[in-house]
């Protein structure tokens, strides 16, 4: 038995074996940390490598091995952690080869190796926790061409051109979602149903009709770019309330053929079509920590293949490599062309039937989106989100009150609250995903940026990023490029600006949270900046226990914020967050937060 040691050891010893003619070398490696004890035996033969583990990782609360977060979003309702898991899936134990090594199984990650595994590649899958442990568990399951941006300004950032392939792109990943669901016989709730965009104020209110126009320019644009929309004038949602003195919103946009679903049965469901296929692998428990395309290669001449190396030395080696992570595994390049937001969604009980089943957007800057959810004989859910602010850089309390309110001001016969919960968004300077090789790799794909529709979008990656590794040229392969210019130059000033902002968020290194940790009240943490040392990120369970960790984020060193909503620890500089006990449940950072004695 290897017991715990108060200082981190590292020692290799290389042993002799006659196991085979072949045998060359027997390397047994052991890793011992103060939480972390491996022991890995690996053997080296002429034809192949092969790798023992056994010990144990360090130990994470399971919460966060499942999601990213303390709280639970409504699609354990009827889909639990548990069945999400019901795939027997290990960690990767070996060094292994593929055509391609996509990491994240997230809706992207899933979409890409579906595309890629039924045109005869070769797929390894790769994931840090668990399947869905990421985003795509804590979305609120729209799938919508009426995009967040608006097509007014990606036609000003993409021109004509760039807007309508925004809108193909997206009509078909909303409707091809369906198709798929059906082709495989995935029960994931999807139906398609209006959505609407209507003012953010009541009719009683001088902005309402400078609102309206704005909505109407929207509708024009997206008319001219072949979407089916148009101003409807008196539109009112049904279960919307008329009472006299409650918000009344009528008027609005209509867009039809839009799609609902529940994502987790959905991306659950494919990923145990590929576990079927012999051509398909996934591991779990496996955290990618650097993708490098060695050597050279010109005019295809040279390095054609790429080493993907995960954090405890087994490491897979392919032509191409997808990170579809949801931010990718680098320090800055695209992760600077990206602005980082919390949301927020609450599930409250409605008597089934009573409200519309749609989709509902108002024109807030933080603007509110609706959806109903399967609940049970006598309800439905009523998803209302919102609230979105920067990670790591506004107090997280008080959302979920205010979701309610608004809800309840709109719909009087809600009832329970029963899920409450966030998630997190990446927002393009441009508006538009991040998809295609990363920039300066010949064979290294990302898919970041979100913008709201990270459901489509990730959709969208599973088709261009196959149709390239295929030679195929795809129409919107230039919108979604990580190599495009001319949108980002248009953007420089939101940039510059968002550089500053960052920036500023250094400043913590001169702030503290707590100067004792007896300041800390049961279920809280808080950073303590002792001036003579790096801030220390402390945490106090219920029963008064103290966990401390490193409140540096591995990324770029920013100082990490309290979350008490998700219980985690955020960083305000490019918005990576972990676990009250450290666990990194979201990039760019790769690392965990260490722990301090």
């Amino acid at each position: 038995m290897i017991r715990s040691l108060s200082q981190p050891v590292r020692f290799h010893t290389r042993l002799l074996l006659p196991l085979t003619p072949r045998a060359s070398i027997v390397s047994f490696i052991h890793r011992v940390r103060k939480t972390d004890c491996i022991c890995s035996l690996e053997v080296q033969t002429g034809r192949r490598n092969m790798s023992v583990t056994a010990g144990s990782r360090q130990k994470f609360e399971q919460q966060f091995e499942a999601t990213s977060g303390a709280t639970n979003a409504v699609w354990i309702h009827n889909d639990t952690y548990a069945n999400r898991s019901g795939h027997i899936l290990k960690a990767l134990a070996g060094d292994i080869e593929a055509d391609v090594c996509v990491v994240g199984s997230g809706i992207a990650g899933i979409s890409v190796a579906y595309e890629l595994v039924t045109r005869g590649k070769h797929v390894v899958l790769l994931e840090a926790r668990e399947v869905l442990s990421g985003e795509t568990g804590r979305t609120s399951g729209h799938l919508s061409n009426a995009l967040d941006d608006g097509y007014l300004e990606i036609q000003k950032k993409h021109g004509t051109q760039g807007a309508k392939a925004a809108a193909e792109s997206h009509t078909w990943a909303l409707n091809y979602v369906g198709e798929l669901a059906r082709k495989l016989g995935i029960d994931c709730e999807y139906r398609q149903v209006p959505a609407y965009t209507i003012s953010q104020y009541s009719r009683n209110d001088a902005k309402h009709a400078e609102d309206l126009e704005e909505i109407k320019k929207e509708v024009q644009m997206a008319q001219q770019l072949g979407i089916d929309v148009e101003f409807n004038e008196g539109l009112q949602v049904k279960g919307w309330s008329s009472e006299p003195g409650r918000p009344d919103q009528r008027d609005g946009a209509v867009w039809r053929n839009q799609a609902t679903f529940h994502p987790t049965k959905y991306v659950n469901g494919v990923l145990g079509f590929l576990l079927k296929q012999p051509n398909f692998r996934c591991f779990t428990q496996t955290r990618v920590m650097s993708v490098n395309e060695p050597g050279i290669e010109i005019l295809g001449v040279g390095n054609k293949h790429v080493e993907v190396k995960t954090q405890y030395g087994n490491n897979v080696t392919c032509e191409y490599a997808v990170e579809a992570t949801n931010v990718p595994l680098q320090k800055l390049s695209v992760v600077a062309e990206l602005e980082y937001d919390r949301t927020y969604c609450i599930a409250i009980r409605v008597p089934k039937g009573s409200v519309e089943d749609c989709l509902i957007y108002d024109t807030a800057e933080e603007y509110k989106y609706v959806r109903l959810s399967a609940c049970d004989e006598s309800d439905d859910y009523l998803v209302v989100g919102g609230m979105d602010h920067k990670v790591g850089q506004e107090n997280t309390g008080g959302r979920f009150e205010e979701l309610e309110t608004w809800t309840r001001e709109r719909f009087p016969q809600a009832g329970a609250v029963d899920y409450m919960w966030s998630g997190q968004v990446f927002e393009p300077v441009d508006y538009m995903a991040f998809i295609g090789l990363n920039q300066a790799c010949k064979r290294t794909f990302i898919v970041t940026g979100d913008s709201g529709n990270g459901l489509t979008h990730g959709v969208i990656a599973g088709r261009l990023i196959a149709d390239e590794i295929d030679g195929q040229r795809n129409s919107w392969a230039d919108l979604y490029s990580p190599k495009r210019m001319m949108s980002i130059v248009k953007s420089a000033t939101t940039m510059l600006a968002h550089d500053m902002q960052i920036n500023s968020q250094y400043k913590r290194f001169l702030q503290t949270d707590i100067t004792d940790i007896e300041d800390l009240i049961p279920g809280s943490g808080g950073v303590m900046n002792p001036k003579t040392q790096k801030p220390i990120a402390v945490y106090k369970d219920e029963n008064g226990n103290i966990t401390k960790v490193s409140a540096l984020c591995p990324h770029m060193k920013g100082v990490v914020c309290w979350n008490g909503v998700e219980k985690s620890w955020d960083c305000p500089v490019h918005g990576s967050r972990f676990s009250k006990d450290g666990l990194c449940v979201e990039g760019p950072a790769k690392g965990n937060l260490e722990p301090v004695a």
